[in-house]
């Protein structure tokens, strides 16, 4: 009997060791299915993140492009037209432009494309970058960072500094703005000019800008170009007191010109002080400007510039004062929501070889009526072109001619 119950005994604790055993496997089987169902919820957490990101990045990606431009007229009545006069002025096509704005990822992009009667040209194109909120990068064709910005005028027909390259220039470069508190500083190499196929010496292309640019000498076109231009600009933001902001600041650029032949060569330079000042209204805008090209063909007497499907002459070397004042008042008159009022004066005096002055005044009023708006001037000027002179207007020595104009342009 006891040799029976200890086997008995002995068989019961070797099944419960078996069972022990078996529990044992069970808690392993189930500790590694635990972790395989980790395992695959991380790898599925995981994608699920890739795959979002993934997205965020397509669509942050995206182009995010404005298409936008304007389509202008002029009715002109111009003094020295006596058969203009007779009919009553003369209605003209002025431009249709095409503008695309807007980023890619965080690539900024800008451009503008305008059509006129006898020619069509590039406005702007260029990539920027935003490094910093202060700090920016662009390249491609943009205006050149140089006097009074983005305009040293308020009318149709800007300053006579626009017809020597001195307003609202734009050229083939790189360059970066930096605005560290009220400060603004802005470099720049400009390459070469904005010519649609680049300077080409033979003379092909070189009016059909919408700036002006040196494209000869002497009336030699394709003589002589300026490239490798550095440009530096500096303006301080004032604000004396809740109405006054005063923007003094300086700019200067320095390039070199490159002739069809060594006598075509050498280098120039353009220094300018100015002061935009906002009082509640009212704008101010004075600028003092000297230049120079020194060409190394000791006959060079007068530059060539190519702008509007036309060659004009321009000096050596000058200096220029501008003085303007604009005043804005909003009104509510159906779809016109501001007039601005304004009077732009400009002279370029002090020209190599004693060429007269050149002075234009321009009195006007800006009319803002949804996307319309129109610019209504009354132009005086002597040895200006487009007003008097004709296309060796800088160097001439002409009578004064009045100009009434009125450009109509609807923006979208």
């Amino acid at each position: 009997m006891a040799a029976e119950h200890n086997a008995s005994a002995e068989q019961i604790m070797q099944e419960l060791e078996a069972l022990k055993q078996r529990v044992e496997n069970l808690q392993t089987e189930l500790e590694q299915e635990r972790a395989r169902n980790d395992e695959i919820e991380e790898t599925q957490k995981e994608q699920a993140e890739k795959v979002a990101a993934a997205q965020e990045k397509a669509e942050s990606s995206s182009p995010d492009i404005n298409v936008g431009g304007a389509v202008r007229f002029n009715y002109t009545v111009d003094d020295n037209d006596s058969d203009q006069k007779d009919r009553g002025g003369d209605f003209a096509f002025d431009t249709f432009r095409l503008n695309l704005d807007g980023e890619i990822g965080d690539v900024i992009l800008s451009a503008e494309w305008r059509w006129y009667e006898y020619f069509t040209s590039i406005h702007h194109a260029w990539v920027g970058y935003e490094f910093t909120d202060d700090l920016m990068a662009k390249a491609g064709v943009f205006q050149t960072p140089f006097g009074v910005l983005p305009y040293n005028s308020h009318n149709f027909y800007f300053s006579s500094l626009y017809y020597v390259g001195l307003e609202d220039n734009y050229d083939f470069g790189i360059g970066s703005t930096y605005t560290p508190g009220d400060w603004r500083f802005d470099v720049a190499l400009m390459k070469n000019d904005d010519r649609l196929w680049g300077p080409e010496f033979d003379g092909s292309g070189d009016t059909d800008t919408y700036d002006a640019n040196v494209v000869g000498y002497n009336g030699n076109q394709g003589a002589t170009e300026a490239i490798n231009t550095l440009v530096a600009r500096a303006e301080y933001d004032y604000k004396v007191n809740d109405k006054l902001t005063l923007k003094p600041g300086a700019s200067v650029k320095y390039g070199q010109l490159e002739g069809a032949t060594s006598a075509g060569d050498g280098d120039y330079y353009a220094a300018a002080a100015h002061l935009v000042a906002n009082y509640d209204r009212w704008n101010a805008q004075l600028q003092y400007t000297d230049w120079e090209y020194d060409l190394d063909d000791p006959d060079a007497q007068f530059l060539n510039y190519g702008y509007y499907a036309g060659l004009y002459t321009g000096p050596l070397s000058a200096k220029a004062l501008t003085a303007n004042v604009a005043y804005t008042l909003p009104v509510e008159w159906g779809p016109v929501s501001s007039l601005t009022f304004y009077n732009d004066y400009s002279v370029i005096y002090d020209k190599n070889a004693d060429y007269e002055d050149t002075w234009m005044n321009v009195t006007g009023m800006a009319v803002a009526a949804g996307g319309l708006y129109t610019y209504i001037d009354i132009v005086n000027g002597e040895n200006q072109p487009f007003i008097s002179g004709g296309t060796g207007a800088m160097t001439g020595d002409a009578e004064s001619n009045t100009v009434f104009n009125i450009n109509v342009g609807y923006y979208f």
